[in-house]
């Protein structure tokens, strides 16, 4: 196991909210110096390497892994495809989880949900059913998220009271987050958008 190796799992993990150098190398147990040069050398291989879409952002003292630029509009497509417009149970929960606790981390969403939550995350951000709120104060600034106007809009909610009551939830199932509002709520629009679809489809042949 590299230190490049580690390097590029830690990475993986810390998903879009970065990692500070001065952490990386107390993860590592290596000095900051020794630390950013492997770093470096991570970044110099993503970029000569033109069979991985992978690249490291560095913004202020944090660094990122990321997709290089020219996978854009790849990725564009893909959050805009009819085929991944269904939110899977791991994205309805950490949405679930978002709406009733935002402001929050993506740290702390994992926390709750006991699995890594940065694809999840990232879907509902690229959905626009979640976006930035603020940063935490503190090392590292993490990013807090909250739901948005379209959310709103999306599950027809005039205001975030109109949510089911997560205190007496919580005390009937031991903390654990209602999902039923966004279950029922997607599988409703979905066969919606199936049924216009199968209409469309008929009239035109």
């Amino acid at each position: 196991m590299t230190t490049v190796s580690q390097i590029e799992a830690i990475l993986f993990v810390v998903g879009e909210e970065g990692i500070g150098l001065e952490e990386l190398s107390y993860l590592l147990g290596l000095s900051t110096a020794k630390t950013y040069e492997s770093l470096i050398a991570l970044k110099e291989r993503y970029e000569s390497d033109k069979q991985t879409a992978l690249n490291i952002l560095e913004v202020g003292n944090h660094f990122i892994l990321s997709t290089k630029k020219t996978f854009a509009p790849l990725l564009k497509k893909y959050a805009q495809s009819p085929i991944s417009n269904a939110l899977s149970q791991a994205a309805l929960e950490t949405l679930s989880i978002v709406a009733y606790k935002q402001p929050i981390s993506r740290v702390e969403v994992d926390e709750i949900r006991g699995v890594q939550s940065a694809g999840s995350m990232q879907k509902l951000v690229a959905r626009q059913l979640i976006e930035e709120k603020g940063r935490v104060d503190g090392p590292g600034r993490a990013i807090l998220y909250g739901t948005t106007a379209y959310f709103m809009d999306y599950f027809g909610l005039k205001s975030l009271e109109e949510l089911p009551d997560i205190h007496q939830m919580e005390e009937e199932i031991a903390e654990e987050l209602p999902l039923d509002l966004f279950f029922d709520r997607y599988k409703e629009l979905n066969e919606e958008e199936t049924t216009i679809d199968s209409n469309e489809s008929e009239e035109e042949n």
